[in-house]
């Protein structure tokens, strides 16, 4: 079973600033008619018809949606989305939080995951290879890919959130470029995945915060989205 992802940038859109220009977020304040016509641009390049792409609400929870076809709505209160259909790309969005591509090639299953700070510390990768495997999937067979997000040299939080997502994420606290308490989500991201028993995880290197040519809540809200996609082509 063949398996493709693909990760958009900032450019080749139509929306304004601050939007500008490929912000395929439809919930951050842009023009709605900008958003549908960068979401078009997104499946004809990956050339699927618009209504194969599924997007979701994302909420910053743990909630997993198994999708069997096309969805007429965006998925409510949803931050992971698991499917087994051929030519339906799962959607996830971004400006600094984790997008994590999942899939189990021999299987024929995929899934593509949110993972801010409050949904990796409370478990939603995890949830999301339970809900591949319920559908048959074998958690040794899962490869998984960690997109462009907040690095650690530049995610600084404070002292007391950095020990608590340590606790429940270990591997993520790390010292900023400028000395301070830093968060590495995708370095947690990763260690909870293999110690799970994953085949194996790659990462997109880039740093949100810094590369100018992605969206970061961080650097300038308001601004737009990214989009991590997968599917299986058929």
């Amino acid at each position: 079973m063949r398996v493709r992802r693909v990760v958009t940038a900032r450019a080749g859109g139509v929306s304004r600033a601050p939007y500008d220009s490929f912000n395929l977020g439809d919930h951050v304040g842009d023009d709605p008619a900008a958003v549908a016509a960068n979401r078009r641009r997104l499946a004809e390049a990956i050339e699927l018809p618009p209504e194969r792409l599924v997007w979701m609400d994302q909420i910053h929870g743990r909630t997993i949606a198994t999708v069997d076809g096309p969805v007429a709505e965006t998925i409510p209160g949803t931050d992971g989305v698991v499917t087994a259909q051929r030519d339906l790309a799962l959607v996830v969005m971004t400006a600094d939080c984790v997008p994590i591509l999942l899939s189990d090639e021999t299987a024929g299953i995929v899934a593509a995951v949110h993972a801010g700070r409050v949904g990796a510390r409370i478990g939603i990768a995890l949830r999301a290879l339970d809900a591949m495997v319920a559908k048959g999937a074998e958690v040794s067979r899962i490869g998984v890919f960690l997109g462009p997000a907040a690095a650690g040299e530049s995610y600084e939080v404070p002292p007391q959130m950095q020990a608590d997502v340590e606790k429940h994420l270990p591997g993520s606290s790390v010292r900023t470029t400028a000395g301070t308490t830093g968060l590495d989500l995708r370095a947690g991201l990763r260690r909870q995945l293999l110690e799970a028993g994953v085949a194996a995880v790659a990462q997109d290197p880039r740093d949100t915060i810094t590369d100018t040519t992605l969206f970061s809540h961080r650097r300038g809200a308001p601004t737009g989205r990214l989009a991590s996609v997968i599917w299986m082509p058929s």
